[in-house]
Formats: C-alpha cells, sequence, structure tokens
C-alpha cells in the first residue's frame, strides 16, 4: 500500500504529528504495536507548553481530569524545599493522554493501526519508504516520521547508555495524611544511584517514577522490593511520603537502556525522528512530555513547508542544545554525593533556584526553527 505519510509509533509524539498533519488536509496512517493505550513509565507532567501544545491539538486535558500542579520540592535526605512553579501546570496519566490523542487522531481523519508491530524500515531503489509489518504485510510512503519513543526500531537504533539507567513506574494511594501533606506538587526525592518523582494524578491516585543506575539496583538483588526499601532508606522523606501507602499495580513497570542527554544530530533523507527518537531529555525535568509535543509540532511545520529532513533534524538539534545541556548538567549534580547533601539547604536559602532552573529547562519554539 502506498502512502503519503506513515508514522512508526502512536505515542504522544507520533499522535501529535499525525493530528497536525491530517488538520492541513495530509493523508496520514499512523502504525502503533500495542492493541490499546497501556500504563508506561513516564512522570506524567504537563507543563505549560505541553498544555498549550496539546490544545492545539484539540485535547481538554481537565475534562480528562488533569489535576494542577503549583509547586515543585526537592528532597534529600530528611530536608525537603518548596518553590512556586513559575509556569501552569497539570498531571495526568499517560495512559489517558494516550487514549485521547488516538481518539483525536482517528477524528481527524488519520488511519490509525493498532497491534500492529514494525519489523523493519528500509529505503527502496525508488526512494520510497518500505515498512514491513510482523505479519509479512507492507506498507510504503515516501516520508516517514519516526516516532517509536524509547523503543529503538532495528537499523535506526539509538547510541547505547554508558550509564546504563533501569526506570520504573508504581502507582499508589497514599494515606489521607501524605496525600494532603503532597497537595499540589511535584516532588522530587534524591538518593545515592539517581532520584525518583511522586505527583498526584486523576482520581486520588500519586504516580511514583524512579531512574536508577544498574549497580543500584543490583544492590538491591535486582528486585522491586529491595530497590524501593533502598531508596527510602536513602531518602527518609520519601519513606514518610509512602507510609501506609497502597500499591495499585502488581508489579512496576520498568523499561531499560535510556540514553539520557541523547540529540539526534542527522537523518536520512525524508525520515523525520520526533520525541525520543530526536531528544532524551532527563527526567527530572519533567519536560519528557513537552519534547515530545514541541519535536512532533516543529517536524509537521517542516513538512508541511517542505522543509527536508535533511535541513530539519539537525536545526532541531542546535534549537535544543542549551536547554539539553543544561538539564545534563544538572542532572549531573544530582547524582553528585556532595551536591546532594547541601542542595536542600541551598534550596531553602533561595528557593528561586528552582524556578530559574524550570525555567532555562523548558524546551520553548526558537525562531530559528522556523523553515
Amino acid at each position: 500500500m502506498q502512502e503519503e505519510v506513515l508514522i512508526l509509533g502512536g505515542g504522544v509524539a507520533g499522535c501529535a504529528a499525525a493530528i497536525a498533519l491530517a488538520q492541513k488536509g495530509r493523508s496520514v496512517t499512523l502504525i502503533e504495536r500495542e492493541r490499546t493505550p497501556r500504563h508506561k513509565v513516564c512522570g506524567e507532567f504537563l507543563s505549560g507548553e505541553a498544555l498549550e501544545d496539546l490544545h492545539a491539538l484539540g485535547i481538554d486535558v481537565v475534562s480528562l481530569g488533569a489535576v494542577p500542579i503549583n509547586y515543585v520540592r526537592l528532597a534529600a535526605a530528611q530536608r525537603a524545599a518548596e518553590a512556586p512553579l513559575p509556569f501552569p501546570a497539570k498531571s495526568l496519566t499517560r495512559k489517558a493522554l494516550d487514549k485521547a490523542l488516538i481518539s483525536r487522531a482517528i477524528a481527524v481523519g488519520v488511519r490509525v493501526e493498532l497491534g500492529r508491530s514494525v519489523q523493519s524500515l528500509n529505503r527502496t531503489a525508488a526512494s520510497t519508504w518500505q515498512v514491513t509489518l510482523e505479519d509479512g504485510s507492507i506498507r510504503e510512503a515516501p516520508t516517514v516520521f519516526l516516532a517509536t519513543g524509547k523503543h529503538d526500531l532495528r537499523g535506526h537504533a539509538r547510541p547505547k547508555d554508558p550509564h546504563r539507567w533501569v526506570a520504573f513506574k508504581m502507582y499508589y494511594r497514599l494515606s489521607p495524611a501524605q496525600a494532603d501533606d503532597l497537595g499540589d506538587a511535584s516532588e522530587l526525592t534524591l538518593y545515592s544511584g539517581g532520584y525518583g518523582g511522586i505527583q498526584p494524578v486523576e482520581d486520588g491516585i500519586t504516580n511514583f517514577c524512579c531512574v536508577v543506575q544498574r549497580r543500584y539496583f543490583e544492590r538491591a538483588g535486582l528486585r522491586w522490593e529491595g530497590l524501593i526499601a533502598n531508596m527510602q532508606k536513602d531518602c527518609p522523606h520519601l519513606a514518610m511520603r509512602l507510609a501506609g501507602a497502597q500499591p495499585l499495580l502488581d508489579k512496576p513497570i520498568a523499561i531499560t537502556h535510556i540514553p539520557y542527554g541523547y540529540l539526534r544530530r542527522t537523518t536520512e533523507d525524508s525520515l523525520y525522528c520526533i520525541g525520543d527518537q530526536a531528544a532524551v531529555i532527563p527526567s527530572f525535568t519533567g519536560d519528557g512530555i513537552s519534547v515530545a509535543l514541541h519535536t512532533a509540532r516543529c517536524a509537521a511545520a517542516a513538512y508541511l513547508a517542505r522543509e527536508s529532513s535533511s535541513v530539519f533534524q539537525p536545526k532541531l538539534r542546535s534549537a535544543m542544545l542549551p536547554q539539553m545541556r543544561l538539564a545534563q548538567a544538572a542532572a549531573n549534580g544530582l547524582n553528585n554525593a556532595l551536591a546532594r547533601a547541601v542542595l536542600p539547604f541551598f534550596l531553602r536559602v533561595w528557593p528561586g533556584a528552582m524556578q530559574v532552573t524550570a525555567r532555562l529547562t523548558r524546551v520553548t519554539q526558537p525562531a530559528a526553527l522556523a523553515p
């Protein structure tokens, strides 16, 4: 089958690009390996930029149950510091958001194929892209958007993660007292092998998402029970937060090999890489969803303006490089023992530092990206 545009991956980036193109009258087919939206390892933080992008796509997050996030809180050991966020923010589970995005894509005319796994993506002699699915069926198109998220497609892999990060996600129902104390804050907790984020989402549930280095997980016997116990030992504030909490999943969702700090330099002709296939910002910034939406919007605009992918991709990289470098530097600081020890005290003296960092690590729409 010959398509105009094929989008591989039906997460935030893939759906956002599909909707943006379909709204401009383009014929788009989106292929997603999952049959239905599911929970994913994600902090589920929606920054002001993400909210603006979702509104432009026709997504009303308030109607989906999104809850306001007005504060950022940093906790290490028994110390914690808090500051108001310098922009509006909300929180919504990825399952709810992905479901809404898929529905919106269908509503604007995107042909959506769910439960279809892509086996290969190859360039043909006729200068088109050929996609082979798990059942042997083939799709062809002159243009492909690669939006497979944290999962690499064979033949189009990103560099290996040198730090061997492992990410986990668990939903909890906190005790009434701890839910009140957490309030409308996104809380970052620090420990010797990584960091975690905890914040409320819809229906009175709390999302806890963490990333740890492989060696820290190994010291816990490669078991979640040992890992969460060690994290609470390293950060008593987290232990306090989870006291009396009820886990809502049988086991945590996990993912490995996350190349934090990755920024794609180049791409092949007519292959636009978006979302985590374009840039992987450290999780603590809470900007992952914003990056997905931002890269999708920019790539769709470039395609509509007939800007080649080989021009677009390095331009996107250059525009995002300052924010990514700052975010990576801050992430490295969070993994420094001395920084973890003094940071909460410093932030209590100057809570504005959290606001400044939050602003500077946002991914915006630079004028340099205009085709």
